[in-house]
């Protein structure tokens, strides 16, 4: 697993293209919230979840499944039950993904060790959102409260 910062650092530099299971099109939802932060950071979000399939959210395709995907994807952002991530990270093995990332609240060990053991790093229990900001600046930004009070914008 990793967790610690080095390599939550590493990932997040390295896995450009995100595909957001679960993604919801509601701008109140954690997982639109979260997948628009890593958009406006230059992150390529590739929407998954078979309700919206066809339509787009945030402006790209959304796909019904991982194999549905007609290019390369780094990283799959799991916004689903625990219980439902072990066929998906079965499908993040088939389609090359070289991330599991499940997100605030989502442990599943056995998909864990499915991503794991086939070279995939894996993050558990962490938001894409939050440890980005934490580690690459942008916690200000909506929702986090940094404890910093300021009328001046960082440089």
């Amino acid at each position: 697993m990793h967790n610690d910062l080095h390599a939550l650092r590493r990932i997040l530099k390295n896995c450009r293209t995100i595909a957001v299971v679960g993604l919801s099109a509601d701008w109140h939802r954690p997982s639109y919230f979260a997948a628009k932060y890593m958009q406006s950071h230059g992150y390529t979000i590739v929407p998954v979840n078979p309700r919206y399939a066809g339509h787009t959210i945030l402006d790209a395709t959304c796909y019904a499944s991982l194999l549905d995907i007609p290019h390369p994807v780094d990283m799959v952002d799991v916004f689903r039950r625990s219980e439902d991530v072990l066929p998906l990270a079965e499908q993040a093995v088939q389609i090359g993904a070289r991330c599991l990332w499940q997100q605030l609240g989502v442990h599943n060990a056995q998909a864990q060790a499915v991503a794991r053991d086939a070279g995939m790093d894996t993050v558990t229990n962490r938001c894409v959102k939050i440890e980005h900001a934490r580690l690459f600046g942008g916690l200000n930004w909506v929702g986090v409260n940094t404890g910093v009070i300021s009328a001046r914008r960082q440089a």
